[in-house]
C-alpha cells in the first residue's frame, strides 16, 4: 500500500456512494452498456457478480490486496477502490464514475437525496474489541465509570460522532468505529480473526444544481475528508487505537 495510511492500518479503502429518490434504472442493456463503459477505463474491472438486492462489476484481488468495485442497488450507485496507490487515484477513479453514471443511468439533479465519501482503515486486533477501545477512548473519563471493571466487560462500545460542516448542516462529517467481538467470544475467550475500523465520512444531503457539477463536488468532499483523515483520524483516532491494541491483554 502506497498511502501513507498503510503504515497505520492493514487495510485502508476509499468508497463513495451516490443515493437517488427514485429506483434506477433496471433494464438490461442500460446496465450493462454502464458496466462496459466501465471496463474500458479500468480493463482489469471484469468479474460481473450478482448479490442479493445488488449487481456489481469488480476487478480481481491482487496479491498486494488492491481491488476496484462498482455496485449497483435500487436506489444507490456506490463504488470503492481498496489499497488504492494514493488517495488522488482513489478519487479520479470516484469522478470518472460520475461522470459517466448519471448519462446512463438517466440520474436527474433533482433526484440525487446525497453523495459521500468514505475514508476506512481496518486495524488488526485480538481479543475484546469493546474493552480495546475502551482502554483507548473512554479509560479515565466519567462514561467508564459505568462499568464496573473487576466483574464486568464492555460489550458494546462503538462511539460515533458527527459534526455539521456548514450552517445549513447538509454538509457533515461522520466518525465511527466498529468493533467485531461477540458476546460468545467474550464467553469463551476464542476470539475470530476480525479488525476494528474505523470510518470517516464525509456527506453532503440534497439535490444539485447540474449533474456534471458531480464530480466537482465529489473533489470538495474528497478534499475535506483527507483534511479530516490527517488532522483528526491519524492522531487522534488511529494512533491511540493502535496503542491500545498493542497494550491489549487477552
Amino acid at each position: 500500500m502506497a498511502t501513507s495510511y498503510g503504515a497505520l492500518c492493514s487495510d485502508f479503502y476509499i468508497s463513495s456512494r451516490l443515493n437517488v429518490k427514485m429506483d434506477l434504472p433496471e433494464d438490461r442493456q442500460t446496465i450493462l452498456d454502464l458496466l462496459d463503459r466501465i471496463r474500458r477505463e479500468e480493463p482489469s474491472m471484469e468479474r460481473f457478480r450478482r448479490y442479493e438486492d445488488e449487481l456489481a462489476l469488480e476487478s480481481r484481488h491482487r496479491d498486494d490486496g488492491r481491488q476496484k468495485w462498482v455496485a449497483l442497488r435500487k436506489t444507490s450507485l456506490r463504488a470503492g477502490v481498496v489499497h488504492p496507490e494514493s488517495t488522488e487515484e482513489a478519487a479520479k477513479f470516484h469522478r470518472f464514475l460520475l461522470e459517466v453514471a448519471p448519462f446512463f443511468l438517466s440520474i436527474s439533479p433533482l433526484d440525487v437525496d446525497l453523495l459521500e465519501v468514505v475514508y476506512g482503515f481496518d486495524l488488526e486486533a485480538p481479543g475484546n474489541h469493546n474493552q480495546i477501545v475502551h482502554d483507548a477512548f473512554l479509560s479515565g473519563s466519567p462514561l467508564a465509570e459505568l462499568i464496573d471493571h473487576e466483574k464486568e466487560a464492555p460489550i458494546d462500545v462503538q462511539p460515533i460522532v458527527a459534526v455539521a460542516l456548514t450552517k445549513r448542516c447538509e454538509t457533515q462529517a461522520h466518525f465511527e468505529i466498529k468493533t467485531r467481538t461477540s458476546t460468545r467470544e467474550i464467553r469463551t475467550k476464542r476470539y475470530r480473526n476480525e479488525p476494528i475500523s474505523v470510518y470517516l465520512t464525509v456527506r453532503r444531503y440534497g439535490a444539485m444544481s447540474d449533474m456534471k457539477d458531480a464530480p466537482a463536488v465529489f473533489s470538495q468532499l474528497h478534499e475535506k475528508a483527507e483534511e479530516l483523515a490527517q488532522e483528526r483520524i491519524v492522531p487522534h483516532v488511529l494512533t491511540p487505537l493502535r496503542e491500545a491494541i498493542a497494550s491489549a491483554r487477552f
